[in-house]
């Protein structure tokens, strides 16, 4: 089982909101509306982790150990969310999220296949640790500049967790795994090439309360995504490289072959969907 040794790992780096977080070192001045604007919109998409660990442990029934695993993921991520929000009730009170903003991001995923849904989330905490990278780099105000940093670090080592778990899944299901994580990974490696964001809150994942089926479409201003992204953090093709080479250099390592480009991973793609027809193999394993 993973889950023991991840959860010393992860209980050893643990921070805590009271002692390491700089409450005394704000600056008033250093904070504009529009930064505290995007603050609250991050903290509400955070809580998101709340429908996000329903589908795991529901798609995942019969994975104990990535279930326990869900109990660290579920409280971090949980707590990302809370930091935001003290932090705004502590300086921008008129900001905090209600109640009702928030558990409007609370609905179903459709049930989906769980290798998929784990390299998509994968790649989400991989693009999730530059993006807050680069928010902490943004923002001017010294506390909230400490917040950013220490959740990318903790997005980062999600990351690494969830690539612990793809690693088991290889050993388990061999070409089946492969050939899941290699798909998602050529759609999350891909993202200069469509209009949108490519990160789990900015999929459709219920098609019943389409359009309204995605965390940000749910945010009480379901257009801040990509202007955060695209006007204010200044997310550019050099910082969404970051995030390609990341995606790359994991899949090489966790597949044993070099992915120079995301062309590179396509074919690598077709050749095992190719083995796999060939092989007369059934549907991929639901567990992760």
């Amino acid at each position: 089982m993973l889950y023991p040794e991840l959860f010393k790992q992860l209980e050893s780096v643990r921070w805590d909101m009271d002692k390491d977080i700089p409450w005394g070192s704000f600056e008033a001045s250093k904070l504009s509306d529009e930064q505290a604007q995007t603050i609250k919109m991050n903290a509400i998409t955070e809580w998101s982790a709340l429908p996000a660990t329903e589908m795991f442990l529901r798609d995942n029934k019969d994975d104990s150990d990535f279930s326990a695993f869900m109990s660290i993921w579920f409280f971090e991520e949980q707590k990302h969310s809370l930091v935001l929000m003290e932090y705004l009730k502590r300086f921008r009170p008129e900001l905090a999220p209600t109640e009702k903003e928030l558990h409007e991001v609370r609905f179903e995923f459709e049930p989906a296949p769980a290798l998929e849904t784990l390299m998509l989330h994968f790649c989400g905490e991989i693009r999730l640790n530059h993006w807050y990278r680069r928010a902490a780099e943004w923002h001017t105000e010294p506390v909230i500049k400490h917040i950013y940093t220490t959740l990318s670090q903790d997005e980062a080592r999600h990351g690494g967790a969830y690539l612990r778990y793809m690693k088991r899944a290889i050993g388990k299901f061999g070409d089946e795994a492969k050939a899941a994580f290699s798909k998602v990974g050529v759609l999350m490696a891909s993202a200069r090439r469509t209009a949108q964001a490519l990160h789990p809150t900015n999929l459709h994942v219920n098609k019943a309360l389409f359009p309204r089926d995605t965390i940000q479409s749910r945010l009480p201003n379901p257009e801040w995504l990509e202007q955060w992204l695209d006007t204010q953090i200044n997310f550019d093709s050099g910082w969404e490289s970051k995030v390609v080479e990341r995606i790359l250099h994991n899949m090489s390592l966790l597949l044993d072959r070099s992915f120079k480009s995301v062309q590179e991973l396509n074919r690598y793609r077709k050749e095992l969907a190719a083995t796999l027809v060939a092989a007369g193999a059934g549907p991929q394993p639901r567990s992760a």
